[in-house]
């Protein structure tokens, strides 16, 4: 069977995207990648394009609610609030993909594992696949409950005049990175069953390489036309990622 040597330590976790597209186009890999691409194609092609064809309308009424004052302020403002609702919705969007294409993803992320790691291919079947469905689905509650206290302050803070159309922006980018790097990373993690917190502490001891993988997947994920294919590129990099920086200390024998 052919392997691959693991990147031992590119120059940021922006590598790892590049190396997940690379391996998504693969001999082997491609079939696993097909159910994600469809699942990501279906729902960004409808809700994305709809996002976009009202962000001008949105923002011009956004921007009524500031004070006459601000008024010099709108020019600024019109390209983050347009950043910081591609944003949001993207992270949206992204977070109901992954849901329905969760054990898909998983299934991708242990076959591409034990392919660069040169093990043997897991058999699983649609009965395994349906059996481990409920662990999966509790698994993306946990993510989702991390993520909306820290959601809901960040939107409380977009609504402060001024500073939340300025500094809100900013933070909700950087946190939606660090979001889209632990829904991706978590697929390896949760496929050796390694607790949710574990995987976060792993993670936040790399944030430099967390974020920049995040930070790409985010970018990715808010252009239109390149978003429909981020997802199983996203799955093949974290998968990697894992496989060189995290699996030896956490993988079960």
């Amino acid at each position: 069977m052919q392997t691959h040597s693991p990147i031992k330590d590119p120059i940021s976790g922006a590598g790892y995207f590049f190396r997940g597209l690379s391996l998504a186009l693969e001999p082997g890999t491609r079939r696993f990648v097909l159910m994600p691409l469809l699942v990501n194609i279906i729902l960004f092609g409808s809700a994305f394009g709809f996002v976009l064809s009202q962000l001008d309308q949105w923002i011009t009424g956004w921007l009524t609610m500031l004070p006459e004052w601000l008024d010099w302020l709108s020019y600024l403002l019109w390209p983050l609030l347009a950043i910081a609702t591609l944003v949001i919705f993207s992270y949206l969007f992204s977070t109901i993909a992954n849901w329905i294409a969760a054990p898909f993803n998983g299934l991708l992320a242990e076959q591409l594992e034990a392919k660069l790691t040169g093990e043997k291919l897991p058999d699983t079947s649609v009965k395994d696949l349906l059996k481990d469905i409920p662990r999966i689905m509790h698994r993306e509650w946990v993510k989702l409950k991390y993520y909306l206290p820290k959601a809901l302050g960040l939107l409380i803070l977009l609504w402060i005049p001024a500073v939340g159309q300025t500094v809100g922006p900013v933070l909700w980018f950087l946190f939606s990175a660090w979001m889209m790097t632990i829904q991706y990373a978590d697929y390896p993690f949760d496929n050796h069953k390694v607790p949710f917190v574990s995987m976060r502490d792993a993670l936040k001891v790399k944030r430099g390489k967390s974020l920049s993988f995040g930070s790409l997947v985010m970018l990715f994920t808010m252009t239109p036309i390149l978003n429909l294919f981020v997802m199983p590129i996203a799955v093949c990099g974290a998968t990697a990622m894992w496989v060189d920086h995290y699996r030896k200390d956490y993988a079960q024998s």
